[in-house]
């Protein structure tokens, strides 16, 4: 496994619920725990105004399912509080994954219905997944999809992920993951960096030009500290004399200047006059303050060079969760035949049955839908993907999915995947899934 040097992932056996326990213990009591099963995660629906997705967390999962374990400190809690009984706390001592996990690739989109992550296993391991499945595929992929969006909108304009203080701190190092395999270009989380080999990036906030007894003095320190090429914060006082001492001070090699409050488009057309004026045609605007994809868009004709994104960002700009579900969709039955089953209850139907995804491509290279084999591959026309990626074999993780080799791959992508799409996803306006999933069945 591919991860950051110097980083212990915790235990990861209690990330779950408690009924999935009680369900393992229910069915080594009927037997059944140990019949060959499949799970699917998928999506019903996307959010509303939104027409496609994008998978993030696979890596960080993978990661997770490895320390799967169930030690002494955990089966001590659990025979402590009665949880569970003697015999399942017996089969969960000895419990490591054993089966496989296939996938769409992280970066990959998806729509309603994508089989984003198929787990074959027996019920007992496959079952004991499903909230840690959920908890890190919905969060991810949540914000990667808010982050794809952003990126749409902020064209060739760099976008850098600074969310941190506005969620939990593990949310935050995820976040930043997530935002990078969707186009983010950098992180200010120091930790996202240690783990994933992610840049970082940041100067000064309002409190250190606060601290000094002037403006001029805390410019002169960060520029004496840091170079001429640093950021400086120019909307603590005012604006247009905090870039002029800016300039003054670090002359035509001053870096950026960032904007954190007012009516952003309207000033950095007129600070980008100034510093045209004064020489500094190469120093760029940076934009901060509450941004997302919508605000980003409406900055298109501004002047602006970059990006600083927080709350929309870690939050989901609105949709928090990807809203996954993770169903038994196939088990073999006494005589060890596999057998299709299916949710039935209104408005939360699934699909029965293992599944194959393929995206149809036109002559162009533009999808036009997603295929879903029911028990099949679907043929592949020769300009067409299969979608389905294998992660775990036989307990084994595969290389190339974890660690900072995991994000790179899953930028790349990401950036692949959007290239496939219709034009129409690349504009914020409301509708349909840009494509439709048609299942075909055997």
């Amino acid at each position: 496994m591919s991860t950051s040097a110097g980083w212990d992932h915790p235990r990861t056996s209690l990330y779950t619920d408690h009924y999935e326990l009680t369900m393992l213990q229910a069915a080594l009591h009927s037997g059944a725990a140990h019949r060959k099963s499949v799970f699917e995660a998928f999506a019903r629906r996307l959010p509303d105004g939104r027409r496609y997705g994008i998978v993030a967390g696979t890596g960080r999962l993978l990661e997770g399912i490895a320390d799967f374990r169930f030690g002494d400190a955990e089966l001590d809690f659990l025979r402590r509080t009665k949880v569970v009984n003697e015999e399942t706390l017996e089969y969960l001592a000895g419990f490591s994954f054993a089966g496989d996990i296939w996938g769409y690739a992280e970066g990959e989109a998806y729509f309603p219905n994508s089989p984003v992550m198929i787990v074959e296993s027996t019920f007992a391991e496959a079952c004991i997944l499903e909230t840690y499945i959920l908890s890190i595929l919905n969060h991810d992929s949540a914000i990667a999809s808010a982050a794809s969006r952003m990126i749409t909108a902020a064209g060739a304009r760099p976008c850098i992920e600074m969310g941190s203080r506005r969620t939990h701190e593990e949310s935050a190092v995820a976040a930043a993951r997530a935002a990078v395999i969707a186009g983010f270009d950098s992180t200010s989380n120091l930790e996202a960096g240690r783990r994933y080999g992610i840049k970082t990036v940041g100067t000064a906030a309002h409190s250190f030009t606060l601290l000094h007894d002037t403006e001029r003095e805390a410019f002169e320190a960060q520029i004496a500290s840091m170079g001429a090429g640093t950021a400086l914060l120019v909307d603590t006082y005012d604006v247009e004399a905090a870039v002029r001492t800016a300039v003054e001070l670090a002359g035509d090699k001053l870096g950026a200047v960032r904007l954190d409050s007012g009516d952003l488009v309207a000033q950095a057309q007129w600070v980008r006059q100034l510093l045209d004026q004064l020489g500094n045609e190469n120093t760029r605007i940076m934009v901060t303050s509450d941004l997302d994809e919508f605000a980003i868009a409406a900055l298109q004709s501004a002047p602006v060079d970059l990006y600083g994104v927080g709350t929309s960002l870690v939050t989901g700009s609105g949709a928090p969760t990807a809203s996954m579900v993770y169903k038994l969709v196939s088990h073999t039955d006494d005589a060890g035949t596999f057998v299709s089953v299916a949710k039935t209850a209104k408005n939360k139907a699934s699909k029965g049955g293992r599944k194959y995804a393929l995206r149809k491509l036109n002559d162009r290279g533009t999808a036009t839908q997603e295929l879903v084999g029911i028990g099949h591959r679907p043929d592949d026309d020769g300009n067409d993907r299969q979608l389905l990626q294998q992660f775990v074999k036989n307990g084994e993780l595969l290389p190339g999915w974890t660690g900072p080799e995991g994000v790179l791959r899953a930028k790349q992508r990401h950036a692949d995947s959007m290239k496939e799409l219709p034009a129409a996803v690349n504009r914020l306006q409301r509708g349909e899934a840009a494509i439709p999933t048609i299942y075909e069945e055997d």
